[in-house]
């Protein structure tokens, strides 16, 4: 594993993180689990992502980290970086989700409660709230690392104008925001445009998630949709992505991938990994064999 500096902070990240967005929610086999992010911290990713509504069901997926992490892990814990967030939506009523104080300050309350943790190394404000002043919003994340409660904070979605308000305050207030979480890979490539250089100009960190845009970006749709594949059951994957451009795309990435002697997804992990603005990708496994293959991006 290869590790980077996360912005102008002094934390490295391990270019490849894992993510909990699925697979570790109540439901998935605990064994499975558990091999899955033993197999992780082996081969050196030391990130590990969670966010609070992660399951199903919500909160699920924390609760089953934080018993992993006490029965393997526990005596690594200083060589781990957890994060967590929170914005969508978490529990009923007015205050399960986006980012007043009081949802910010109960969320991290709770998370904390289900990992078993004192504190986390990173805290998310997972969207930006379009009715909550910013300001409500980077206070909150202010005072849960002077409470001892994080470490670092960062922001995830955030339009470029929001954030550089959010980078400024931050600043401001002596607690620099590490970190920038968005959404990009070979088919969405907006943030190149504004997100990743204005973090960069920032001092802030870059991590990408949904690198391989939910499976899209490797061979598993080439010959239809596989039973119980994600999309057999994602409301956010369908098959109107299957589109005759994007099997020709996936045609001539194949033909790369072959050329490079890897798979299309290790040569779709690569190409976000050429930006030297990435301080980790997010990649989600749901068995031990593929994280051992996906990791394998980072030999080259």
């Amino acid at each position: 594993m290869n590790y980077r500096r996360c912005g102008k902070s002094g934390l490295l990240l391990s270019e490849i993180a894992l993510g909990f967005w699925h697979n570790f929610g109540d439901g998935s086999d605990p064994d499975v689990c558990r091999s899955i992010v033993e197999c992780a911290f082996d081969n050196g990713v030391t990130y590990f992502d969670l966010a609070n509504n992660y399951g199903p069901e919500p909160g699920s997926a924390e609760r089953n980290f934080g018993r992993i992490l006490k029965d393997s892990l526990s005596s690594h814990r200083d060589e781990i970086v957890v994060a967590t967030k929170a914005g969508h939506l978490m529990w009923p009523g007015p205050y399960g989700e986006w980012g007043s104080r009081k949802s910010l300050m109960a969320s991290i309350d709770q998370s904390l409660e289900r990992m078993g943790l004192d504190y986390v190394d990173i805290f998310y404000s997972h969207r930006p709230d379009p009715d909550t002043p910013l300001e409500e919003t980077m206070q909150a994340l202010v005072d849960i690392v002077r409470q001892g409660k994080a470490l670092y904070v960062g922001i995830s979605k955030y339009p470029p104008q929001m954030a550089a308000a959010a980078y400024a305050y931050l600043k401001e207030q002596h607690v620099p925001c590490l970190v920038y979480q968005g959404k990009y890979n070979m088919m969405l490539r907006s943030q190149e445009d504004e997100i990743i250089p204005q973090a960069a100009a920032n001092g802030v960190g870059y991590v990408a998630f949904s690198p391989l845009n939910q499976g899209l970006l490797t061979d598993r749709y080439l010959n239809g949709i596989p039973e119980g594949s994600r999309m057999t059951h994602s409301q956010f994957l369908t098959s109107a992505s299957l589109t005759p451009e994007y099997f020709g795309m996936m045609e001539e990435l194949r033909r790369q991938a072959l050329e490079q002697g890897c798979t299309i997804a290790q040569l779709a992990l690569r190409w976000i990994l050429r930006r030297p603005e990435v301080s980790s990708v997010i990649v989600g496994a749901s068995s031990a064999e593929q994280l051992r293959q996906n990791l394998k991006a980072v030999e080259r």
